[in-house]
């Protein structure tokens, strides 16, 4: 079980804001960072880069200020008794870097409209929201694979993924990071195990099957859907990453309804 006491987004401070509290909150403190700030980790202040998030448990002493023009954070000031909140494996008082922010800002904002909002399931929702965001928090700690880039590549990403019919290349990919098409390609496969362009087809590829299952295009509007100027190319394609053609693919589909209803 979960109580809110207070959670803000986009609290913005200006350049001499401090927030010292030698004898901590009765309760947990979650804040996270969206720009600059200087932080006191084991008696020493140490500055810490934008996106990054800090767990400070009960009675922990806490201790943050701005270190720029303003300081703008999410915080959340809450008491719960779940496991994945009171045994997490997250450090305390110590600041770790954020893998994606943006997700962890919209789990923020709909934490915000639960709590203020007085809805049927208001608890329920809190639980999961704030489970969700302990989860994304342990990807984050864990994960090891930040690089200077790293949001950018993220967004990029999240970008193919969302629009995977838009007219991909690597060229154009380099230039709205403003990197070289070869050094993207370098830092894409090292930051996500694969390749730009094999992210487009496969990406490409899971909506088209989609579309073939469940839709009722013909195979020559789905290859447009999807980002196929050519549909023999489509097919080709296709057939590489699946190891069938489009329609054979697409003939599944009553065999698939078959099954669902036990024949």
């Amino acid at each position: 079980m979960n109580q809110i006491y207070y959670v803000e987004c986009d609290a913005t401070h200006a350049s001499n804001f401090v927030f010292d509290m030698p004898q901590g909150h009765r309760c947990w403190l979650l804040v996270m960072t969206k720009t600059p700030a200087l932080f006191s980790v084991d008696g020493t202040l140490k500055q810490y880069p934008a996106h990054s998030a800090v767990l400070y448990p009960a009675y922990q002493k806490i201790y943050y200020r701005a270190c720029a023009d303003s300081f703008v954070n999410n915080w959340i000031r809450f008491d719960s008794d779940d496991a994945y909140v009171t045994k997490t494996s997250l450090p305390f008082g110590t600041p770790f870097a954020l893998d994606d922010p943006d997700y962890c800002h919209k789990l923020f904002e709909l934490l915000v409209v639960e709590h203020n909002f007085n809805r049927d399931y208001r608890d329920s929702s809190i639980n999961c929201l704030l489970r969700t965001l302990f989860n994304k928090l342990l990807e984050a700690y864990f994960y090891e694979g930040f690089s200077a880039q790293y949001y950018n590549l993220l967004k990029l990403r999240i970008a193919i993924q969302n629009n995977p019919g838009e007219p991909w290349s690597v060229p154009k990919m380099a230039d709205v990071l403003r990197l070289s098409p070869g050094y993207l390609q370098i830092l894409y496969k090292k930051t996500f195990g694969i390749s730009c362009m094999e992210d487009v087809i496969n990406c490409r590829i899971r909506l088209a099957k989609e579309y073939l299952l469940h839709g009722s295009q013909s195979i020559a509007e789905i290859a447009f859907q999807c980002g196929y100027q050519h549909v023999e190319h489509f097919c080709r394609q296709f057939k590489k990453v699946t190891g069938s053609t489009p329609r054979s693919f697409q003939l599944q589909r009553p065999l698939t309804r078959m099954a669902s209803d036990g024949s």
